[in-house]
């Protein structure tokens, strides 16, 4: 369970940065000087690709987690009942 809760925690950060990101993206459109357009242009999509492939990478190791607890849990064996011979 404190795997799960250290993920959602990753997830909600990257959900940040990613968030953050586009905001930065946004606002290098108002900016004058075109050095500053351009390294805050290219910076802000950097951060936006980094955090896009942490959160898809997050996202799939949880689902894949999910799903092969789920797969274990319909494949156990059920264990006889002890009593049930006699």
């Amino acid at each position: 369970m404190l795997w799960v809760i250290k993920q959602v925690l990753l997830i909600l950060a990257g959900c940040f940065f990613l968030a953050f990101g586009v905001s930065i993206l946004i606002q290098s459109y108002s900016l004058k000087d075109p050095f500053s357009f351009v390294l805050t242009f290219f910076g802000s999509n950097l951060m936006i690709l980094i955090s896009a492939a942490i959160l898809l990478g997050l996202i799939w190791r949880l689902v894949s987690v999910y799903r092969e607890l789920r797969r274990r849990q319909t494949e156990a064996p059920v264990a006889p009942d002890e009593d049930a011979g006699e």
